[in-house]
């Protein structure tokens, strides 16, 4: 029985490309929790998530065995991006969420996303009470706004990561953030929620 614990993502797709079933489940259970989770919080329903974290691994084994898949050293990458397109094809087939576009009340130009951004990367310490109103603010986001902010401050992805994985410019990405800091400043403001940082 061989172990895998010192096998890359990479090299057990391929092996379960030469037909090494327990290849592939090892790579189940490495990335089934990080790939739930992110289903998850996009979609906002358990079922939903089960259905669309079974339907991407259905497409993730018809991909790997038709040879559709390149060793490129990023196999959750490219997980992760099956995932993604098979939960916009789930919004697309509901057509009943709108996205927060910009008209003339919402100008950008004077908008400082930088600075907001560097404050969210140097903070170390968030305090509880404000972490749970962000949580809940990016709740009510919709769910392109909603999906940019999880990658970029739950999963740490760089903007050219986000945009890879989504399939939009890297400005469409910077974009989005941009409108879900904007909405969650709009969403504070209205519920009166003091968003400071811990010191």
């Amino acid at each position: 029985m061989k172990n895998f614990e010192s096998v890359t993502d990479e090299a057990l797709a391929l092996l379960y490309v030469e037909g090494n079933n327990r290849a592939f489940d090892e790579l189940l259970s490495r990335t089934q929790s990080k790939l739930f989770t992110y289903i998850m919080f996009v979609v906002r329903d358990h079922d939903i998530a089960d259905d669309i974290f079974q339907e991407t691994f259905v497409k993730v084994i018809t991909k790997l065995q038709n040879g559709q898949y390149a060793d490129s050293g990023k196999f959750q990458f490219w997980v992760t991006r099956i995932a993604h397109n098979v939960i916009m094809d789930w919004y697309r087939q509901q057509q009943s969420h709108k996205t927060y576009e910009p008209n003339e009340k919402n100008d950008l130009q004077n908008l400082r996303c930088a600075s907001v951004l560097d404050t969210y990367r140097e903070s170390e310490l968030i305090n509880e009470q404000v972490l749970s109103d962000v949580k809940r603010l990016m709740e009510a986001l919709p769910a392109p706004q909603r999906e940019v902010v999880y990658m970029r401050y739950f999963q740490q992805l760089s903007f050219k990561e986000i945009a890879q994985l989504t399939g939009v410019s890297i400005n469409t990405s910077l974009g989005r953030m941009r409108y879900a800091l904007i909405n969650m400043r709009r969403m504070a403001k209205e519920n009166q929620m003091e968003l400071s940082y811990a010191s």
